[in-house]
């Protein structure tokens, strides 16, 4: 199979080198070039539209990151933008009191998340997740908090500590996705000083293969939860308004006290939600301040309440768990078609293709010699992260991406048996 060509991203690289003049490291997190594949990846784009985006050098991609999840409909989503630029030329979205939006949407959550009693509207995943264990340390007055996935940036949970003191993280300690024992083990030492046990119901850990809960696991959680009496948070950031409009806790039929809600729900606008039970929200109202200036903003309420009526209206979650499944079923095809230690996880909304091998160097190298050849062919996934499908990805754009898996696999299995 022949290599394809490499793509021609040399203003992407100029930008590159500008901002490293104006920006520590020239790009920040997720989005720095390391994190991508150097040299073959775009570092600027310039718009998008559907499933498809164009970068600064005019190159086109069929996208699979969303947005790192927060697009669920499409780029540029027309009803959606519509929306709030209604909201903002006619009555504004930044003032020094609440619109009666934040209302609106919080009966819609009562109504879709099956935890939701009371809510708090904040503007990213971090933000809630940080603002979700100050509620229970209030309502419990305990400081202990077990974890499980990735809860965004902020010092009790960042994976890199550098500029953190230990302190701030000391009193969190983490247990591993489908292994009850290890939480077990923690909350035997732990448990009567235990505030929280956040984790992701649906397992999605950085770099790793996706996993669904094993049976009898998220109860078990639940059951320790209130065996020693702490709070129950689900970070479902990526989860809800994707695996289901209720989220896992919908899908699984495990309920916590708190729930943790963003990425999905307004289609790239900047929201987020802690929303859970009264008496452990209630602590909100007189124990601790939650404020920002920009957290009651209505261009967030507005988009997230139009991307939920779209989603429940023309049944999104449906098109992308019937197409998924589909699709899914071809690539793990290609899959075994090869012997290259490529392996498919996650379900229908998101997946992630990972090597598996014993060799961690072999391991890397076939990884980053298949995600090159995605992406010289218009295929937008990062080798880091798992991707996820879009209510505008189409059945054409789908089978175009499941031929060239085919065609990187060959490359990585003709280069590799070599």
């Amino acid at each position: 199979m022949k290599e394809a060509q490499r793509l021609n991203i040399s203003k992407s690289l100029a930008l590159y080198e500008e901002a490293k003049t104006l920006v520590p490291g020239g790009v920040l997190g997720a989005r720095k070039p390391t994190d991508f594949i150097m040299g073959e990846y775009p570092i600027f784009l310039e718009y998008g539209k559907g499933c498809r985006l164009i970068d600064v050098d005019g190159n086109e991609y069929i996208d699979f990151l969303c947005g790192y999840g927060p697009i669920i409909l499409g780029y540029r989503e027309e009803e959606v933008d519509d929306a709030v630029i209604k909201q903002i030329k006619e009555k504004g979205f930044c003032f020094s009191l609440t619109q009666p939006y934040q209302n609106e949407l919080a009966k819609k959550l009562n109504k879709l998340i099956p935890s939701a009693e009371l809510s708090i509207f904040l503007k990213t995943g971090s933000d809630a997740t940080t603002a979700s264990i100050r509620i229970a340390r209030a309502y419990t007055n305990r400081i202990k908090v077990m974890r499980c996935g990735y809860h965004g940036w902020h010092d009790w949970c960042v994976e890199m500590k550098g500029g953190i003191p230990m302190k701030y993280y000391e009193d969190v300690f983490e247990f591993q996705y489908n292994n009850l024992d290890s939480l077990k083990n923690l909350m035997a030492v732990h448990g009567k000083e235990t505030a929280a046990i956040i984790m992701t119901p649906f397992g999605h850990h950085l770099h790793q293969k996706m996993q669904e809960p094993k049976p009898g696991f998220l109860e078990g959680v639940r059951g320790l939860a209130d065996e020693y009496g702490a709070v129950l948070i689900f970070d479902e950031v990526r989860t809800c308004f994707r695996l289901r409009m209720g989220g896992a806790q919908e899908l699984y039929g495990v309920k916590p006290d708190l729930t943790v809600l963003g990425k999905g729900m307004a289609n790239g606008y900047a929201i987020s939600v802690v929303t859970g039970k009264y008496d452990v929200m209630m602590a909100a109202a007189s124990k601790l301040f939650i404020s920002s200036t920009f957290f009651p903003n209505s261009d967030g309420y507005i988009a997230a309440l139009k991307t939920i009526e779209i989603l429940e209206r023309d049944k999104v979650l449906d098109n992308i768990w019937e197409k998924g499944k589909r699709f899914l079923d071809k690539v793990q095809k290609v899959l075994d078609k090869y012997d290259t230690g490529a392996e498919l996880s996650g379900v229908a909304p998101m997946f992630f293709i990972t090597f598996e091998t014993g060799d961690a160097e072999l391991r890397r190298a076939k990884r980053t010699e298949f995600y090159t050849q995605m992406i010289r062919r218009g295929f937008f996934f990062t080798p880091h992260h798992h991707a996820y499908i879009c209510y505008r990805h189409t059945e054409d754009d789908l089978d175009l991406t499941v031929s060239a898996i085919d065609e990187s696999l060959a490359c990585v299995k003709e280069k590799f048996d070599k």
